[in-house]
């Protein structure tokens, strides 16, 4: 007796799930895709929330900023949970090498006094104003509509509860394991006039309800002023005083701040070339938020850089938003 063995193709009937298939046609979908696109509840809920009773638990209208569909919203980064994790856990591995490094080699205790001063002046309190944007954009994400926008700011929040953490450990490796300079951080926050501007600017910004507006104030115009400033100005500052390895201890920062600018600028552009309604709205927002941040960052510039250095990241931001085409509001 033989034995003929022939093989059977099964033609699957779908190439994808439904609601990729209905946005992106019946061919296999990306995993970034099927994790971002048409899966937020957006029909037959069973009450309305009691805080917010003229409002639907997932409701476009909570900002005066209109899309025809929110889901045109996209990360160039491609990033569901499963990418974010990943990347993320790389980027901390490389951050966790190079504290033990200068952790090992004791590297801070050869600061001077003056560079140990500075450093504590500017870094450690901004750790406060970390935690203002880890609220931020968790409240974003919790008002906005539509997954591709709404995990892009989770991320972002806790990406900001992450970069708290790592400045408040650079002021325990200053203090030697101590708690002192923290606490002196937290009194500068709420008491040094310098801080006070931005201290205001992060209060006011917790209790803006348009959340659009929210994540303009947040993340283009704080972060878009502040961390070049800071990581950047700054760190080349330290860098000709001799106190070059603190900059080991910000490089997740700066490496952070150029990936992330890139969804920012996506969700900017893709709002604004809606609609004209969109960018008077936007371009009016952005010249608000601008103009208290300049303010709020002058004193601080003042603190341990010279003043030139404010105008100089004032004007690289002009840059940014012309080519964002919100030329009008860099004015």
């Amino acid at each position: 007796m033989s034995i003929e063995i022939k093989t059977a193709t099964a033609e699957p009937i779908r190439q994808t799930f439904s609601h990729t298939r209905r946005r992106f046609g019946d061919k296999p979908a990306s995993r970034y895709q099927e994790a971002s696109f048409d899966i937020e509840a957006a029909t037959n809920f069973h009450y309305r929330p009691l805080w917010q009773p003229d409002k639907l638990l997932n409701d476009p209208t909570r900002t005066a900023v209109r899309m025809a569909d929110w889901y045109s919203v996209s990360d160039p980064r491609q990033f569901y949970y499963g990418a974010y994790v990943q990347t993320r856990a790389k980027m901390q591995e490389n951050a966790e090498h190079d504290y033990a490094f200068c952790e090992k080699r004791n590297l801070l205790a050869t600061l001077d006094a003056s560079n140990r001063e500075q450093i504590a002046r500017l870094l450690l309190p901004l750790r406060h104003a970390e935690l203002g944007a880890n609220m931020n954009n968790s409240g974003i994400a919790a008002d906005g509509f539509g997954t591709s926008l709404t995990q892009l700011h989770m991320f972002h929040a806790m990406d900001r509860l992450g970069i708290a953490q790592y400045l408040s450990r650079i002021g325990l490796m200053l203090d030697d394991g101590g708690t002192d300079l923290l606490a002196e951080a937290k009194r500068q926050w709420l008491e040094d006039p310098a801080w006070q501007g931005l201290r205001r600017y992060v209060e006011d910004s917790l209790v803006v309800r348009d959340w659009f507006e929210l994540t303009l104030a947040q993340n283009l115009v704080s972060d878009g002023l502040l961390y070049p400033l800071v990581f950047h100005k700054f760190d080349e500052q330290l860098c000709a005083r001799g106190a070059g390895q603190v900059g080991m201890l910000t490089e997740f920062m700066r490496l952070w701040y150029a990936e992330t600018q890139r969804w920012v600028d996506a969700l900017v552009k893709t709002v604004i070339g809606e609609s004209a309604e969109n960018r008077q709205l936007v371009e009016g927002w952005v010249a608000n938020w601008q103009a208290r941040a300049l303010e709020a960052l002058a004193p601080l510039a003042e603190i341990v850089l010279d003043a030139s250095a404010l105008d100089t990241v004032a004007g690289e931001f002009a840059a940014r938003l012309k080519k964002l085409g919100l030329a009008g509001a860099a004015q």
